[in-house]
């Protein structure tokens, strides 16, 4: 066996339908060789062996690396980045995939976010931040609606209110400071409201240099026509015909580069990937939000349409070298259907049997997100979101139409999803 094809063991953590999308991806990779997922999902047993390690323990993280081997840590969700989970990793000797906690704040603080980009003079929504109910109350009354509310710290997508009347703002404030988001909520985000196309433009950075992914277009509403409460995502489309090439270059000279160099400057040098939330104003693209890692469910198409070996871009990015490798993606595009448990994002039961995912995994493929292994082998529904339907196509509607066909198989009780995915 070559150096070029000796193969390494990977931990994978995650448990959602984006960990299941790295887990098929990283499988792929003639290099991987025994693929760990902590915990996983019913999905993620396809691509690996599933552990039981709590993902956001750093010091169980770093010590599975050290006794397995591991060869490469991959952090899916944010919550063990800005746990600091990276950082005892490589502490540990071991390659890691993931900003330390310094640099996930830019994901896991949206006051962090929003003081860095003030700084660097990245295009933003304007804003207050408040630890003080009454303050932010004072401010949205000045500012009046619309205005958007954020909890700053993670949660889990849904800690987002667009207010669209000065009583939804309060009431927003207030749910933040009762406790709604946990110590998420403890401080306040509040911001003008943008108008605009929203396009997601996820990118793979290794401190100094940056590789854009191809765009993508996310649908947070839960119900058709946008709306309903905000979720993790109803479903995602890739590339987003809206963001053109001229956007494209505008972003990476107002934006992306600027972005990593202030992190440079302020001694949080990045190695993973940007997660760049944008909206297309009328005066040009702005930042709606930073993520310090890959979106869900973004991930499943967009890896769904890269043409390289994902465990060779990891790489880069942990060495530095990311300049060295060409990263090349597939003609046309892709869409990922969400389906979901009835009721998510508010209450919704769990553990009902899926059917018909062999057939729907003849024209496309199923990531897992919330499932479980029964104890007689069949797959039980074990989340919110529970499946990501995701097909290619040569172009987006045919991506579109490919990804609603294959959904039509699957059923499991109270079984949600939007009919309007790419349509809106």
């Amino acid at each position: 066996m070559t150096e070029t094809t000796k193969t390494i063991d990977i931990l994978l953590l995650g448990s959602g339908g984006r960990e299941h999308a790295l887990a098929k991806k990283l499988a792929e990779s003639p290099r991987c060789g025994t693929l760990y997922i902590a915990p996983g999902n019913g999905g993620t047993l396809q691509e690996g062996v599933n552990v039981a390690l709590a993902e956001d323990d750093p010091e169980a993280v770093a010590a599975f690396a050290r006794e397995e081997g591991i060869g490469l840590v991959v952090i899916g969700p944010e919550a063990p980045l800005v746990a600091g989970v990276a950082d005892a990793v490589r502490a540990a000797g071991v390659a890691c995939f993931g900003p330390d906690a310094e640099g996930a704040q830019m994901g896991g603080s949206k006051r962090f976010s929003k003081e860095l980009m003030e700084r660097a003079g990245i295009p933003t929504a304007a804003y207050g931040s408040f630890t003080d109910e009454e303050a932010a109350l004072a401010y949205v009354r000045e500012q009046g609606a619309p205005l958007v509310v954020k909890a700053d710290g993670l949660a889990a997508g849904k800690g987002v209110v667009v207010a669209t009347e000065q009583g939804q703002a309060e009431e927003a404030v207030r749910e933040c400071f009762a406790g709604a988001f946990g110590d998420a909520g403890s401080t306040v985000v509040i911001e003008e409201c943008m108008v605009g196309p929203e396009v997601t433009v996820l990118a793979f950075c290794d401190g100094e240099h940056l590789v854009p992914m191809l765009s993508s277009q996310d649908h947070k509403r839960a119900y058709d026509g946008n709306q309903g409460p905000n979720t993790g995502g109803m479903g995602a489309f890739c590339p987003s015909p809206k963001f053109t090439p001229q956007l494209a270059q505008q972003c990476m000279d107002t934006i992306f580069l600027p972005t990593v160099n202030a992190l440079n400057a302020e001694g949080r040098p990045f190695k993973g990937v940007i997660y760049f939330g944008l909206m297309l104003t009328k005066d040009g693209p702005k930042v709606v939000e930073y993520n310090a890692r890959f979106g869900d469910p973004e991930t499943q198409p967009l890896l769904s349409m890269l043409d390289s070996d994902l465990m060779d871009i990891f790489e880069a990015c942990v060495k530095g070298t990311l300049d060295q490798v060409e990263v090349k993606w597939k003609q046309g595009a892709a869409c990922c259907i969400v389906l979901a448990s009835g009721g998510y994002p508010v209450k919704y039961q769990s553990g009902y049997p899926i059917s018909g995912l062999e057939e729907a995994g003849k024209t496309a493929t199923v990531f897992h997100a919330g499932t479980k292994l029964g104890e007689d082998g069949s797959i039980l529904t074990a989340g919110g979101r529970v499946l990501g339907v995701t097909a290619l196509g040569a172009t987006l509607e045919e991506a579109i139409a490919n990804a609603y066909a294959a959904a039509k198989p699957i059923s499991f009780q109270d079984m949600h999803m939007r009919t309007d995915i790419g349509k809106v």
